[in-house]
């Protein structure tokens, strides 16, 4: 009863009061994010730097409620290895990366590459839904891509590693190549979907798993799709002026490593 007098009170006050769409959990290593509420489709955007800059950086700068790493790049040239989409508008093409594209090995693989998956928010008919998909993958005629970043591998409903090449066989089945350390315990950074909710994983060093460990846990929390951003040293997270965590490779303890692309909650 005085719960229900209280509401009555406040609308009266014309003072509305919000559930918190931002849910941070923190267990034996590992940060949950959920981003629920239709709202969260709004406020959730993707943004990149010509030069590469910490997270922490990219969270002051937008004034973010969170921050979190997303694409690979390359840090000789700090240009980008993963498609970006902001506002409608690509804003990172990897086929601008002359480093990726004649190196033969890449070059060889490069429609992997290329078409590796990535999270997406796209318009129909003014409503916004979230996937996640291989980049090629098209829209349908009445909808347009709004935000989206590329990653990879995805990890459900099935793992993709040789057909986004992040590994490599030789013609006897053995694997000979890995990429972003998907064989190996590392920290790393997962997004995925459930009930058209957004959940993220920041898998720090303190827990790290290699990428069917990380399949293990996305289906224990029974996601319905999820996918890899870069991971081991780029693994970032800042939530507010609660939570800043970065890799403790490299000597980057305090300030974590520089990036190319994040996502961002205005």
């Amino acid at each position: 009863m005085k719960k229900i007098l209280l509401l009555f009170l406040l609308i009266l006050c014309g003072t509305v009061v919000y559930a918190n769409d931002i849910d941070v959990k923190y267990s034996d290593g590992i940060y949950s994010i959920k981003l629920s509420g239709k709202l969260m489709k709004k406020k959730i955007k993707f943004v990149s730097s010509d030069k590469l800059v910490t997270n922490k950086e990219i969270h002051k700068k937008y004034k973010s409620q969170l921050t979190i790493n997303t694409g690979f790049f390359d840090p000789k040239n700090e240009k980008t290895i993963s498609y970006i989409f902001s506002d409608g508008k690509m804003i990172e093409d990897p086929t601008t990366n002359e480093n990726l594209l004649l190196n033969p090995v890449l070059a060889e693989n490069m429609d992997k590459i290329l078409n590796r998956s990535e999270f997406r928010i796209t318009e129909c008919n003014r409503k916004l839904k979230y996937s996640i998909v291989p980049h090629n993958t098209p829209v349908d005629y009445s909808c347009k891509i709004i935000e989206s970043a590329q990653g990879g591998p995805q990890i459900l409903p099935e793992l993709r590693l040789e057909e986004e090449f992040f590994i490599l066989k030789n013609d006897e089945g053995n694997i000979i190549r890995q990429s972003a350390s998907v064989l190996d315990r590392t920290a790393r950074t997962i997004i995925g979907l459930k009930n058209d909710d957004v959940y993220i994983l920041i898998i720090t060093n303190k827990n790290p798993k290699n990428i069917f460990e990380v399949r293990n846990l996305c289906k224990s929390m029974g996601l319905e799709s999820a996918m890899a951003f870069d991971g081991g040293s780029s693994t970032s997270l800042n939530y507010k002026k609660r939570i800043n965590v970065t890799s403790t490779q490299f000597g980057l303890a305090d300030t974590g490593r520089k990036l190319k692309s994040f996502m961002i909650i205005k």
